[in-house]
């Protein structure tokens, strides 16, 4: 029989649950051990991981063909006991990285292809290096490298029996429009991932609680036939044309669809000489929305226009689907866990050699910027559903598995992503020390996953409410990875 004070007790927590979540309860003696061990692991290999990052930041590879930078965090599981699988899901520079076994298994990201582009010196000017292709306008050589630095963290803790479980560094390559996540979770590499952690560099530091936008690219090729343009232009048809009359429908278009749309081209092949008609070319085509169905809906509108503008010209159309990901869930559950524990190790500051850097960086831009000491200030959490301006295939892995991830300060504060201002950062210790954040938020937040079981099932509860009746499909279809799309 319940007394008073239980039902009134009862009564308090109903209260608390309804109000909405609960604070997390502080770490135990035991725990705060464990997350110091990891903390002190990952500031002794700082060094190390300091010198990794810059040799993926020199080898600036494109997605997919990231055979070095790949290699390099491979070897580095390998050396530190983990099992590795390379070349999953039919991608030769992805692989999962393995330790321990049993439950929970607890999944960590990692990035590392670069974009095309943006090859820059480590200097606070614009100064390109000749004969690059590309450079790491989005930190992706320091994401990789933090994500192994926390996993061989957890394994270190798992070997010397701390807890039990499974941890596993899943290497995952082309993030960067070529969808290599959402190959790998539609080869099912997540099904027994009870929880999956990442990260992103970015200009400050905060646990992500914006949704990212549904992507669909492809490419759309024309085939015409080539003449003279100026003695027999009537002899020929032109594939130029039907691109540019693809452009102008969409563009059109645009008065016509949901205002958050997003939809951006570059034409990648125009023809190679004024005097002679194309009779091949192509146009490469990204359509965002923050709900995937939109963006199904629109890209199919946009395949119309390819028809139309093909049937208008008299050439013969074709598309490939490049990519496609879905929007990203959050999970408030996973992340309050990841900001205490981030608020807990907190920021950092700058060198006064690194602070006139980012200085000289700031002065580049247009627009008001935060001050550059602000990289020791950690941002409250905040819910933005729909807020998210970029996408990304962590997106798909969101859908499959409770994903937490958080942004730390790599670029000089208001330094946007694919700027040669965030490549030249990320050469220097302004980019490394906010990979060490990262890492170490990382850690420790998996040590919780490991400690409380509880979070684990809460995280996935709210995956089951976030998700509905829907039934995972990948956007792209049943295409194999476009491991040539950077071509």
């Amino acid at each position: 029989m319940y007394t008073n004070s239980l039902l009134k007790a009862a009564a308090f927590f109903l209260l608390l649950f309804a109000m909405g979540p609960v604070a997390i309860a502080q770490p135990t003696a035991s725990q705060t051990i464990l997350k110091q061990q990891a903390l002190t692991g990952l500031q002794a290999g700082y060094d190390k991981y300091k010198k990794t990052a810059l040799q993926i930041w020199g080898y600036a590879e494109l997605g997919y063909k990231e055979t070095q930078s790949s290699a390099l965090l491979q070897q580095q599981l390998k050396d530190n006991g983990f099992v590795v699988e390379a070349g999953v899901a039919g991608i030769p520079t992805a692989f999962v990285a393995t330790y321990g076994s049993g439950k929970p298994v607890i999944g960590i990201l990692a990035e590392y292809d670069a974009l095309p582009g943006l090859a820059q010196e480590a200097v606070p000017e614009k100064k390109s290096i000749a004969g690059q292709k590309g450079g790491h306008g989005c930190g992706h050589h320091l994401f990789g490298v933090a994500s192994v630095a926390a996993g061989i963290e957890i394994k270190k803790l798992i070997e010397q029996r701390q807890f039990k479980g499974t941890i596993k560094v899943f290497g995952c390559p082309a993030e960067e429009g070529g969808s290599g996540k959402v190959y790998m979770v539609r080869a099912g590499l997540f099904r027994d991932v009870d929880a999956a952690i990442h990260w992103h560099p970015d200009n400050l530091n905060e646990v992500t609680m914006t949704s990212a936008l549904a992507n669909k690219s492809a490419k759309f090729r024309f085939r015409g036939l080539s003449a003279h343009a100026s003695m027999a232009p009537e002899k020929g048809r032109s594939s130029l044309d039907a691109v540019e009359a693809m452009n102008y429908m969409v563009n059109m278009m645009r008065e016509h669809i949901p205002q958050e749309t997003r939809i951006h081209y570059v034409i990648t092949d125009g023809g190679k000489a004024p005097n002679v008609i194309p009779d091949y070319a192509e146009v490469y085509y990204y359509v965002r929305h923050p709900k995937r169905s939109e963006v199904v809906a629109i890209f199919d509108r946009v395949v119309k226009a390819a028809e139309g503008a093909a049937t208008g010209t008299e050439t013969r159309m074709e598309y490939e689907v490049i990519g496609g990901t879905h929007d990203l869930l959050l999970n408030r559950t996973l992340a309050e866990v990841m900001q205490q524990n981030l608020e807990q190790i907190g920021g950092f500051t700058y060198s006064p050699e690194e602070e006139a850097f980012a200085r000289k960086i700031q002065s580049t831009f247009t627009y008001t910027v935060p001050d550059v000491k602000s990289v020791s200030n950690i941002l409250p959490l905040k819910a933005q559903p729909n807020a998210g301006g970029g996408s990304t295939d962590v997106g798909d892995v969101s859908y499959v598995v409770p994903t937490v991830g958080l942004s730390a300060a790599t670029w000089a504060p208001g330094t946007p992503a694919h700027s040669w201002q965030a490549v030249a950062c990320g050469g220097t210790e302004i980019g490394t020390k906010g990979m060490l954040l990262a890492a170490k938020t990382m850690a420790l937040t998996a040590i919780d996953l490991y400690t409380s079981p509880a979070i684990i099932s809460k995280a996935a509860e709210e995956l089951r409410r976030n998700i509905g009746d829907y039934q995972y499909q990948a956007l792209l279809g049943n295409r194999p990875p476009a491991l040539n799309y950077r071509d």
